[in-house]
């Protein structure tokens, strides 16, 4: 592999790299305020992609095909629903067992998740076959010398940057942030000075899966096709991310994604190791866990028994 190669890997390997910490962003900023994974995010990526998928023709007939405000319309449109249906799931699914064991909450999550992946693949709904993503975004190629550039290579790491900057806005400097904040340390305490912990709870999951459904539009535009389990892998690798970066902070969330997607395209591209890339993922977080358990940017934190 010669210096070009490498270059050329390094930018796939951002590209994914940034639609995985999209996806951590979510899984992190859920688990720092109630403390449990929420396994179900993957397949709220996965309901974004469909959004897009059936709102992308009807937008194009209002504003043109592939123009960049069609794109943006389709892209707040989705984030837009995948957010009621988040705080949906909280609602119906979480705030119940809320006071229940960690272990509880846990596996209903899983139960949620499956239920989603395989209501999906129902006739009535989504099916089970892959189906082709319109194009909702103009493509350009761009070429430097013998390495060659999509323009999408460009917008997936640029929108990443420009959410992470939002999220991290929307929660060191403003009153809904501080609430969240607040609620994280103890919703007890919080409660008691007046912080509306439900409505923290609920908007906190609204914007996690919106977050998610950015993800599952940007996933979908590099990958072959959607269809109903597409967001078991990548939503995998994502929870690996947030862990390896520091489950809980969001800068970590962000590093960690892109350590797995550089990590896996460099392995994908070496003759031999394409076929291990969830072990290599895996890996990598046996030995941060081991090494330093808390993840790259997290703290250690001591909990009473």
């Amino acid at each position: 592999m010669d210096f070009q190669q490498i270059i050329q890997q390094l930018i796939n390997g951002l590209g994914l790299g940034s639609i995985y910490a999209l996806i951590a962003l979510g899984y992190t900023m859920v688990y720092g305020v109630l403390r449990f994974i929420n396994f179900a995010h993957s397949d709220v990526l996965m309901l974004g992609a469909f959004s897009a998928f059936y709102l992308a023709p009807l937008v194009q007939k209002m504003v043109g095909p592939e123009s960049i405000m069609g794109g943006i319309l389709v892209f707040v449109l989705s984030a837009a629903i995948c957010a009621c249906i988040g705080m949906l799931i909280e609602f119906l699914a979480y705030r119940p067992l809320r006071k229940r064991p960690k272990l509880t909450v846990l596996i209903t999550a899983i139960g949620v998740s499956l239920f989603i992946e395989y209501t999906g693949q129902h006739a009535a709904v989504f099916g089970s076959a892959t189906r082709a993503f319109p194009k909702i975004l103009p493509e350009h190629q761009i070429h430097l010398g013998k390495l060659m550039l999509n323009s999408n290579d460009i917008i997936v790491p640029t929108v990443t940057i420009v959410l992470l900057a939002a999220m991290w806005f929307i929660v060191q400097k403003t009153r809904i942030g501080t609430a969240m904040r607040a609620v994280s340390f103890n919703q007890q305490a919080a409660s008691l000075m007046g912080v509306p912990v439900n409505r923290i709870i609920s908007f906190t999951f609204g914007l996690g899966s919106a977050l998610a459904a950015i993800a599952g539009i940007l996933y979908s535009i590099k990958a072959p096709g959607i269809e109903p389990l597409m967001g078991v892998q990548p939503g995998l690798r994502a929870f690996i991310a947030a862990v390896v970066g520091g489950i809980g902070n969001l800068p970590g969330a962000v590093l960690g994604g892109l350590l797995i997607g550089v990590v896996e395209t460099f392995a994908g591209g070496i003759p031999g190791l394409s076929n291990y890339r969830d072990a290599i993922a895996f890996g990598i977080l046996i030995l941060i866990l081991l090494f330093k358990p808390a993840g790259l940017l997290g703290r250690a934190t001591i909990e009473k028994v």
